[in-house]
């Protein structure tokens, strides 16, 4: 088979970023990271140290890797601007879970791990401060130089049907009352809480009931959960540069407005109108430059969470927001803001460009009165050049006739029997005659 060089490449990318198999009971914590371009090297290193310490369940390649640290499975993927660390370990009070990790076609395969430690007594959630002791020391491996800036970290606990609901005082004591969320998902499949803040020990919290989840379902769940969540902080991302920029964006704006007026103006000097011009074209120019990249993320990463927030399949609880109307109600206002921001950057763009022609045209015009000035004086000097010159033509008519008259002159007193001065006399006339015919003659000819 001559296979495209492409084929395996693209057939892997379709298994990744993918979360292990497994269920109720189980915890997880998430980490991410932004991390630019210039650290992917540093980001590979790292998870690379990681795979040193545990083994290869799925081996790490450039963007996906599942580690067995211990107790712990790490799953690791590298998106474009950050990366995310999930640490799963599944296991409840008096109760044996097993994690399934299934591995990927041609990856080594993994065996099931089984645990029994105790941890949802009392509480789905560690006290604060977080105690990490059930992720140890898988987690204080991944802090250790861990490239990039976190910029989400979160507790995921998977709680069976058998645990019941959660009461009243129990949502208090685990979320801000005033700020929970909680809804059905999956077509009422499971349940949702979290309140989608941050904890004095720097972690978010959600919690997910599990009402009939079943083979994948537990796994598909959580990622979309996370990568809805992740990709709304990437898209908030551009919010505050937005914000910050937006003061410089209406100075620009009004003072395009002052230039576009003194363009108008046929006293304003246009050498002073380009001077500003080419000032403010350079700061909008900076200003598209240092932000395009970043709103039309923001817009990706917005349209993204959409897509993730529709495949939740959301349903609504009496007496509590759903996650849909908390998305919606932040993201989109966000989301919009930025694209207003863009479309100002564009709409002052094309003010700016307008304005240029404007000031093109009337340098143009005043260019046009210049050459048509200049060649109007050329005229008039030509037309008195022209009649210097047949002044002079005339003038030379008669100096012309003189010396042939004279030399004429010459030849008389060479005849005998001639009145010299007579005949002198007599050759005035027709030498002046031939003379202007000549002169006549080669005026035509120039002329033709």
């Amino acid at each position: 088979m001559h296979n495209h060089p492409l084929r395996a490449a693209l057939a892997e990318e379709m298994h990744l970023r993918r979360l292990p198999r497994f269920a109720a009971p189980c915890r997880l914590v998430q980490i991410v990271t932004v991390i630019e371009e210039a650290a992917a090297d540093a980001a590979r290193a790292h998870i690379t140290t990681l795979a040193e310490q545990g083994r290869e369940i799925v081996p790490v390649a450039g963007k996906y890797g599942v580690l067995g640290l211990g107790p712990v499975t790490l799953v690791w993927e590298r998106h474009t601007e950050f990366a995310t660390y999930t640490l799963l370990r599944g296991g409840a009070a008096e109760a044996e879970v097993e994690v399934e990790v299934e591995v990927e076609a041609g990856a080594a395969a993994g065996t099931p791990s089984r645990y029994a430690p105790s941890l949802f007594d009392p509480s789905p959630f560690d006290p604060s401060p977080f105690d990490p002791g059930p992720f140890e020391p898988a987690l204080s491996a991944i802090f250790k130089d861990l490239p990039g800036a976190i910029i989400r970290a979160t507790q995921i606990a998977l709680v069976p049907r058998e645990a019941g609901d959660p009461t009243a005082d129990d949502l208090e004591r685990w979320f801000a009352s005033e700020a929970t969320i909680l809804c059905d998902v999956a077509d009422g499949a499971a349940r949702i809480v979290s309140d989608f803040r941050l904890n004095p020990d720097g972690y978010g919290r959600l919690l997910v009931l599990d009402r009939g989840l079943e083979r994948d379902e537990p796994a598909q769940l959580v990622m979309r959960l996370q990568e809805l969540g992740n990709y709304r902080n990437m898209a908030l991302l551009g919010l505050p540069l937005a914000q910050r920029l937006t003061p410089s964006v209406s100075d620009l704006e009004a003072r395009l407005a002052n230039l576009t007026q003194a363009v108008s103006e046929p006293t304003s000097q246009d050498d002073r109108l380009l001077d500003e011009l080419t000032f403010l074209s350079a700061r909008l120019a900076r200003l598209v430059a240092e932000t395009r990249y970043r709103m039309s993320a923001t817009r990706a990463y917005a349209q993204l969470s959409t897509d993730r927030l529709a495949s939740l399949r959301i349903g609504g609880v009496r007496g509590y927001q759903t996650l849909a109307d908390f998305t919606e109600r932040r993201l989109v206002p966000a989301v919009r803001t930025c694209n207003s921001f863009s479309a100002r950057l564009e709409d002052l763009s094309q003010r700016a460009a307008w304005t240029s022609e404007l000031l093109r045209t009337r340098i143009d015009i005043a260019l046009s009165k210049q050459n048509r000035d200049l060649l109007l004086s050329m005229d008039r000097r030509a037309t008195v050049q022209l009649r210097l010159q047949q002044t002079v033509e005339g003038l030379s008519i008669v100096a012309i006739s003189y010396y042939l008259v004279s030399l004429i002159g010459y030849l008389l007193t060479a005849v005998p029997g001639v009145h010299h001065d007579v005949a002198t006399a007599a050759a005035v006339p027709v030498v002046i005659a031939l003379v202007a015919l000549g002169r006549w003659r080669m005026h035509k000819h120039l002329a033709a």
